[in-house]
């Protein structure tokens, strides 16, 4: 009833304004205010709009709140512990470390430390000093000719395209300085990858943009072509993703302008997917072949291949093949299902996949079980934020990590989570030529190099507290994850840690059986 009131009231109005206007004139002022209203009411009550339609023009109220609810939300009401997917605290430990500080905190922690899920090592009385040498690895098995001296820590794989040009040549500039790897993407290799001379890991998605054909084949000239660049280090197949594993990739049609359709070979203005498997390989031993394919393609660099762990038998066909074929790729990347995207089907980035923590013990044990773990290295992705994070995954088997949502904090990034719109407010994710100028290059690419320095360093000082004088004397009975009981276990007891071999004279864990039993070389 008092809908019908408003609108008697706002006709009573324009009719008294109207009648007053000749004798004053500020009532026609009076006139562009109320006679909009009364025209929006009217269009809102015959719209399809449920909530228009019953509450016309107030209704607009609702949306405007709705619009602005997620700055309230983050700004006013979470506390530094509550947001997600990084919290405050996370958030301001990058911004901290990128602008030069070791990122210090007072008054002692705030997590609850009785809570169930939290993580937390034993340190030792015996405190070791750490040599620098000890903060990079080589990456290259016994079938590598050219093997990579990496940091253990590098940018992950953000394509250009999900980032803008600045963010892209921020963090290619501040990994020259600091000296690291940057990650292409899938979305292939660009001139802003190569524009300040960083190492960089070629990363080729199932769509292999950047080196296919017309039919969306993989392309060999053009791939041995650009693969021999100099500053391409590593060559990693991308098999699936965290955030979204069996969907393949997916750039929207806003951020397919000219330029990223040349790059990726791919029409503009269409969304730009990429299928959810390769068309190359469709079992685990043409997987082996296409990784000799690349290797001799790419004259010996190190090739590898990334994905989220999934059935577990699919994965142990992986391990058969190397041992049926004798191939070994030279590193194996696991993306946890927390991991990031630009843009992915919010039931794959939820629901689907094994995260980080637990994937990681699985691989590292099969590997190690089947006499595989000494010839490939492992690459941790998965949300991977401070010195304790690069601990606790190399402690669970992991010889490198790999971070890409806090390397865009440090370029700026506000997690504003308007990555798949193209209006980025701080020009990281966006192909907004206008947003995107806000990204300072130079001064940006001083907080990434920063970020990686500072975080290594905790790491180093990490690995001391823990009594080990080199990484790889971390193991899973370090760390230890509070129970629901409230009690403490170690990971070693939490997941199945085989010894070297122990798989080839006998049999796989229980648990395991069934699925090395169906697992298979010829399929997927």
């Amino acid at each position: 009833m008092w809908r019908i009131v408003f609108y008697v009231l706002s006709v009573l109005a324009l009719a008294a304004i109207a009648a007053l206007a000749p004798w004053h004139p500020g009532a026609l002022y009076a006139l562009i205010v109320v006679v909009p209203l009364i025209g929006l009411g009217v269009y809102d009550v015959f719209s399809t709009h449920n909530v228009l339609s019953n509450y016309p023009v107030i209704g607009h109220i609702r949306y405007v709140m709705e619009f602005i609810s997620p700055e309230i939300r983050q700004y006013f009401l979470e506390d530094d512990k509550s947001g997600r997917p990084f919290n405050r605290q996370q958030r301001d430990l990058i911004k901290s470390r990128g602008a030069g500080n070791a990122g210090t905190h007072p008054f002692g922690t705030e997590y609850d430390v009785d809570a169930e899920g939290f993580n937390f090592a034993l340190h030792s009385i015996s405190v070791k000093d750490v040599n620098d040498d000890c903060m990079r690895v080589t990456i290259g098995g016994p079938q590598c000719t050219k093997p990579y001296n990496s940091s253990r820590m590098n940018i992950s794989a953000m394509s250009f395209g999900a980032l803008s040009s600045n963010a892209v040549l921020a963090m290619n500039q501040g990994a020259k300085l600091g000296g690291f790897a940057q990650d292409t993407g899938e979305g292939g290799l660009t001139p802003y990858h190569l524009e300040y001379g960083a190492d960089v890991i070629w990363e080729i998605g199932s769509g292999y943009f950047g080196c296919r054909t017309k039919e969306g084949r993989f392309n060999d000239a053009e791939f041995a072509t650009k693969s021999n660049k100099d500053e391409i280090r590593m060559i990693e197949i991308k098999i699936s993703q965290g955030a979204k594993p069996g969907h393949g990739g997916m750039l929207p049609a806003s951020k397919v302008n000219k330029q990223i359709a040349q790059v990726r070979e791919v029409p503009e203005n269409e969304d730009c997917l990429s299928p959810a498997s390769h068309p190359e390989f469709s079992t685990p031993r043409e997987l082996m072949d296409f990784i000799v394919r690349l290797r001799k393609l790419c004259n010996g660099k190190p090739v590898g291949f990334k994905l989220c762990v999934g059935r577990r038998s699919e994965f142990m066909g992986i391990c058969k093949a190397m041992l049926d074929t004798g191939v070994r790729p030279d590193f194996i990347t696991i993306d946890g299902a927390e991991g990031g995207t630009g843009a992915a089907p919010i039931e794959l980035s939820d629901n689907i996949g094994l995260t980080i923590n637990e994937a990681l013990p699985f691989v590292h044990s099969l590997l190690t079980g089947l006499d595989l773990r000494k010839d490939i290295r492992l690459i941790a992705s998965g949300k991977v934020v401070s010195g304790f994070d690069m601990v606790m995954k190399i402690a669970l088997g992991a010889d490198v990590c790999n971070v890409a949502r806090p390397m865009m904090f440090a370029v700026g990034c506000i997690q504003a989570m308007r990555c798949h719109t193209n209006t980025c407010p701080t020009g990281v994710a966006t192909q907004d030529p206008k947003r995107a100028r806000a990204l300072n290059v130079d001064d940006r690419a001083q907080h990434v190099m920063r970020y990686h320095k500072n975080t290594i360093s905790s790491f180093k000082e990490l690995c001391g507290a823990l009594g080990c004088s080199r990484p790889e004397d971390l193991g899973p009975d370090r760390i230890y994850r509070r129970a629901s009981a409230g009690v403490a276990e170690a990971y070693d007891e939490l997941f199945y840690y085989a010894r070297e071999g122990e798989f080839l004279s006998g049999p796989v864990p229980k648990h395991w059986q069934h699925d090395w039993d169906i697992a298979s070389v010829d399929r997927f």
